[in-house]
């Protein structure tokens, strides 16, 4: 698990900004008269595919091995949930927009607490 303030605020700005750039595309894309079940199907694929591009250019500058997965996740959650957001009711931008972001730093935060409990504690034998 990176610790240096370059990687963090890296990854926290990268996730945030793909979140609410896949929210974005997926509520101009989906409208109310979609199926909320096909919605949240298109909205997952649309946000792995533009995730994936997205992961790796970001893996340049943070690590791939560290950024690939949070990444693919927020866009893959991020699509879910605000496709059949919209597929619900009509999601203005300024929303699609908030909620893209708040679910890529959540899913960020979740794939950390993920990363730190699977770790579990380390012992140096010296």
């Amino acid at each position: 698990m990176e610790t240096r303030l370059r990687f963090l605020l890296g990854d926290l700005c990268a996730n945030a900004s793909l979140g609410t750039l896949i929210a974005l595309v997926c509520a101009g894309l989906v409208s109310e008269n979609w199926n909320p079940l096909l919605a949240m199907l298109a909205g997952m694929l649309l946000g792995m595919l533009l995730a994936f591009p997205a992961s790796i250019v970001a893996g340049i500058y943070l690590g791939a091995f560290e950024i690939m997965i949070p990444m693919m996740l927020t866009g893959m959650v991020s699509g879910m949930a605000v496709a059949m957001l919209a597929a619900m009711a009509p999601l203005p931008v300024g929303e699609a927009s908030q909620w893209g972001a708040s679910l890529g730093i959540a899913t960020l935060a979740l794939t950390y607490m993920a990363n730190a409990a699977l770790r579990g504690e380390v012992s140096r034998w010296t």
